[in-house]
C-alpha cells in the first residue's frame, strides 16, 4: 500500500508515490500556472496524481490516501484552501473537487506545515519532541510540532511566522502588511537587496555571478561572497541578521529543542547554521539559563514537502 504526497510550490506541483517508510517510488510533476473559473488548481492536482499513479504503475485500490501540502492559508477541516497570496486563490474546495474523482481519503494543508511534519517523520526533526520548521522560498514558510503534534492554530489558520513583523512601517509584503519577516527573508527579498546593492557598486563580483548565470538569484550573493566581494558579503551578513531575528522570536515563542531550516538557501549549510547558532545562543531570552536550541538544516531537502503531505494522512487517521 502506498500514499501519494502533493507539495504545491509557486513554480511546480510535485507529486510523489510514497511508501510506509518514507521512499519515494515514482514521482510526477507539473508547472503551476495562474488559475481560473476555467481551469483551476484541482485540475492539475488531478494530473499530478494520475501522473504519480502512472509513473508508479499502480492503481488507486493500493493508495492509502492523498495528502496535499498548499501555501497559504487552508481549512484543513473543511478542505478548503481559503487564501493563498503567492499563488492568487480565495476558498477553493478543493478536496471536494478531489473527492469527485478520488475514493479514498484526501486531507490538506499548509505547505511548510506538511514539511514541518516531513521532517518530523522522516528527516532531521526525528527524535526530538518539538520543533519549528522554516522554509525560506519564494516566502516565508513556518510549521510547528508541538510534543510530537503538528500545531495548526484555529482552524489551521495559524503558524504563519513569515507575516509577524520585524520592522515596524517597513517593506511591503505581499499579504498586505509592511515590514513582514517575509519581507526580508525569503529569497525573493534576498534577490531584492543583492539587485539594490549591486546598482550601488557597478565593481562588485555580482554582477559577474548574475552575468553567468543569466539572472540575479539567490545564489548570486553568496557566491560572491566567496570569491571575496566586499558588498556582497554585506548583502550576505544583512541577510542573515533578518533571518536571525525571527529565528530568535519564534525561539522565545515556542522554545522548541530545535529549529530547522528549509527552502533553496538552507544549501548554504553551515554558512547559515554557524551564524544563526551564534545568534540563537547570545540572544535567546534567558540563555545563559535555559535550555539550549539547536539550529540545524533540514535533511529532506525538496521532498519534505511530498512526504509531509503524505505523512498527513496518518497524523490525521489517528487523532
Amino acid at each position: 500500500m502506498y500514499y501519494i504526497g502533493i507539495d504545491v510550490g509557486g513554480m511546480s506541483i510535485k507529486g510523489g508515490l510514497v511508501t510506509e517508510n518514507g521512499a519515494i517510488v515514482a514521482r510526477h510533476t507539473v508547472e503551476t500556472q495562474r488559475y481560473d473559473e476555467n481551469y483551476g488548481i484541482a485540475d492539475d492536482l488531478r494530473k499530478v496524481i494520475d501522473g504519480v499513479l502512472a509513473a508508479g504503475n499502480t492503481d488507486l485500490s493500493q493508495i492509502v490516501g492523498i495528502g496535499i501540502g498548499q501555501p497559504g492559508s487552508v481549512d484543513s477541516e473543511r478542505g478548503i484552501i481559503r487564501y493563498s497570496n503567492n499563488i492568487p486563490l480565495e476558498n477553493i474546495p478543493v478536496v471536494a473537487q478531489l473527492k469527485q474523482y478520488y475514493d479514498v481519503p484526501v486531507y490538506i494543508n499548509n505547505d511548510a506545515n506538511c514539511a514541518a511534519l516531513g521532517e518530523y517523520v522522516f528527516g532531521a526533526g526525528k527524535g526530538y519532541r518539538d520543533i519549528v520548521f522554516v522554509t525560506l522560498g519564494t516566502g516565508v514558510g513556518s510549521g510547528i510540532i508541538i510534543d510530537g503534534k503538528l500545531f495548526e492554530g484555529r482552524e489551521c489558520a495559524g503558524a504563519e511566522a513569515g507575516h509577524m513583523v520585524i520592522v515596524c512601517g517597513g517593506e511591503p509584503c505581499n499579504c498586505g502588511r509592511r515590514g513582514c519577516w517575509e519581507a526580508y527573508a525569503s529569497v525573493s527579498a534576498l534577490i531584492r537587496q543583492t539587485k539594490a546593492a549591486m546598482e550601488k557598486d557597478p565593481s562588485s563580483l555580482m554582477h559577474e555571478e548574475a552575468a553567468a548565470e543569466g539572472k540575479v538569484s539567490g545564489k548570486t550573493a553568496f557566491v560572491a561572497a566567496k570569491r571575496g566581494d566586499r558588498t556582497a558579503q554585506e548583502v550576505v551578513d544583512k541577510y542573515i541578521y533578518y533571518i536571525g531575528e525571527g529565528l530568535v522570536n519564534l525561539a522565545d515563542i515556542f522554545r522548541p529543542d530545535a529549529i530547522l531550516l528549509g527552502g533553496a538557501i538552507s544549501k548554504e549549510g553551515e554558512r547559515l547554521t554557524v551564524p544563526l547558532q551564534k545568534k540563537m545562543n547570545a540572544e535567546a531570552f534567558g540563555s545563559k539559563f535555559n535550555p539550549g536550541i539547536a539550529v540545524k538544516i533540514a535533511s529532506l531537502r525538496n521532498d519534505a514537502g511530498i512526504l509531509g503531505a503524505a505523512a498527513l494522512i496518518n497524523a490525521y487517521q489517528r487523532s
